[in-house]
């Protein structure tokens, strides 16, 4: 079997944001979750400024809460509570059957080794070239996080960064968008704990 390497080339018009279960409940329990959530809202403000739709969901938010006030949710596609791990619900594959030439999906939230994993895999499984933000997604555990991006990544999901997300989303500083991008990235987004194994 011949494995084809994933090239990831993003483009505003075939991408949607996932954003997965960034909820109050967590914030005390997961690994650098604040630098998480800085990310995250980062990555929104993004999604909001080239027009990509976002898919928010919150697990069981009865019992854990909704997603934390930093998150700018103005202008998403769906917010959606759910119990499975995995994001991919049958309102969120109905979604994304009407986004037209959806090829991508770039992915961040909590937790790495579950629903995000779980997410990435079952999107996967139906086609769709996922990025996962590495500095926009955490787990309670650091070694649970680490081993999730290196099998995500071992599996050809592309493990990447905010600000390679960004800035291959605009491709071209003659962007008309890009001196907006580029004001969102000024300032480097937090290591979150990403470095300590170097």
């Amino acid at each position: 079997m011949i494995m084809l390497t994933t090239l990831g080339n993003l483009t505003p018009s075939s991408t949607v944001f996932f954003c997965c279960d960034m909820q109050e409940r967590f914030r005390p329990a997961i690994k650098y979750f604040g630098d998480i959530i800085s990310v995250g809202q980062r990555l929104l403000q993004g999604a909001r400024i080239l027009g990509i739709p976002v898919i928010v969901t919150e697990q069981y938010p009865k019992g854990l809460g909704s997603t934390v006030q930093e998150i700018d949710l103005t202008g998403v596609k769906l917010v959606l509570p759910k119990t499975k791990f995995s994001m991919v619900l049958p309102e969120v594959e109905a979604a994304l059957a009407e986004i037209p030439g959806v090829r991508s999906v770039v992915l961040f939230g909590v937790e790495t080794h579950v629903c995000i994993q779980q997410t990435a895999l079952e999107l996967v499984g139906r086609g769709i070239e996922v990025h996962i933000v590495a500095d926009a997604t955490s787990s309670r555990s650091m070694m649970d996080r680490m081993f999730a991006l290196e099998r995500l990544a071992r599996t050809g999901i592309i493990v990447t960064t905010s600000e390679a997300v960004l800035l291959q989303l605009v491709a071209d500083k003659d962007h008309p968008k890009f001196k907006e991008i580029q004001n969102l990235i000024k300032a480097s987004a937090p290591e979150s704990g990403l470095l300590s194994k170097v």
